[in-house]
């Protein structure tokens, strides 16, 4: 058995290769060309009626928060809601903007609980961030609520969640500011990037400009039409100090091929995670996260949860037998700069030493995943 990795992206190498040198003969391989026509597939697929292609993910929820901050006039010290079950870039960006992360805990979906959030509500609060977990939709729809009684806004931290729908429609819908990853290990992998959906047509426009250094227009757009692209139009303004955050076409160019096997990819990774709940479903010492019935997940991590006494040492042992799962996530109140929240959402505390993600990916063969599932279940029994 050849060694089983916890991700293992797959391409579509030549027709990137192809769509890349569409790039390369134009001569644009940095904003606009394929990031325009990857935002437009994009808002295509998804239904979202605006989008705005970046560098990654991380980059997208700082913006977010950047641009609510100034429209809205929060101040530093301001209230964000968020979870500590993440990886760190959801929680720092909120420390970028000199805003105050607020850790609620999580539920059994290992999504953030509704309960929790309500009893962490203060007059300081001003957003929640979402974090869909393994492409989980968790208790979205009460929180939705939650956010619209309190006037808080909502952000859906949609890393895991590219082809994750939800009530029908794909995930994003309803939603104030929605932000995806397309990083390399992603269901829709590219090198390094992201999508940004607002829900409003001004902070699309605004973040236009936040993610080009402020400028009120960037190089394609001043290049003219097709048929006037030697004609560059010089003249811009620049009304704010924004970051460089945008995505460039060759990693859209990447995108856009990856886009048209989202779906078919997914299905591929349900089957995968099926075979896992047949093997492994009947042993009382393990636990799957819970699913919503109105959620049709991505499912880019199935994650179990075993005793935290035996946790690491089933890690070893499959590492032993060549299979490398991972951990999603260390509880983030660990780390120096969050531990002044620790000890205060128990339950994610308890699911960071629990759980174990196995791998899933689109090169595992029907009889690798067994051959994890069987290793577990000797490891258990």
């Amino acid at each position: 058995m050849n060694r089983i990795q916890l991700f293992a992206p797959q391409f579509h190498v030549e027709e990137c290769l192809a769509e890349i040198r569409q790039c390369l003969d134009a001569g644009w391989t940095g904003i606009g060309f394929k990031t325009n026509q990857f935002e437009n597939a994009w808002k295509k697929h998804t239904g979202l009626p605006f989008a705005y292609f970046l560098n990654s993910n991380t980059t997208g929820l700082h913006l977010a928060l950047r641009i609510f901050k100034d429209d809205l006039g929060w101040q530093d010290g301001d209230e964000v809601i968020t979870t500590p079950l993440t990886f760190v870039s959801t929680n720092h960006a909120i420390l970028y903007e000199r805003l105050r992360p607020v850790f609620a805990d999580v539920d059994e979906t290992l999504c953030l609980s509704p309960h929790s959030i309500e009893q962490r509500i203060t007059p300081r609060t001003r957003a929640v961030m979402f974090v869909g977990m393994a492409g989980n939709t968790g208790r979205l729809k009460d929180i939705m609520e939650i956010c619209k009684e309190r006037d808080l806004k909502l952000i859906l931290d949609a890393a895991h969640m590219a082809g994750t729908y939800y009530q029908k429609k794909h995930v994003g819908h309803g939603i104030d500011c929605t932000v995806f990853s397309f990083q390399a290990v992603k269901n829709l992998p590219s090198a390094d990037s992201g999508m940004i959906c607002f829900r409003d047509e001004a902070l699309d426009a605004r973040v236009r400009m936040e993610g080009w250094l402020g400028i009120d227009k960037d190089t394609f757009l001043r290049s003219g039409t097709d048929s006037e692209r030697g004609n560059y139009k010089w003249e811009y303004n620049v009304p704010h100090v924004g970051l460089k955050a945008h995505g460039n076409s060759v990693i859209a160019a990447i995108c856009l091929v990856q886009l048209k096997y989202l779906e078919e990819d997914n299905k591929r990774r349900r089957e995968i995670c099926k075979i896992y709940e047949c093997w492994l479903g009947a042993n009382k010492r393990i636990r799957f996260s819970f699913y919503m019935a109105d959620c049709l997940p991505s499912r880019h991590l199935f994650q179990i949860r075993v005793s935290e006494t035996c946790r690491n040492k089933l890690i070893l042992f499959l590492n032993e037998h060549d299979i490398f799962p991972g951990v999603h996530y260390r509880v983030n109140s660990e780390y120096p700069m969050y531990q002044y929240a620790l000890g205060t959402c128990p339950n994610a505390e308890k699911a960071s030493r629990e759980v174990v993600s196995l791998p899933l990916h689109l090169r595992l063969k029907d009889e690798e995943v067994v051959y994890v599932s069987e290793k577990i279940l000797e490891f258990l029994k």
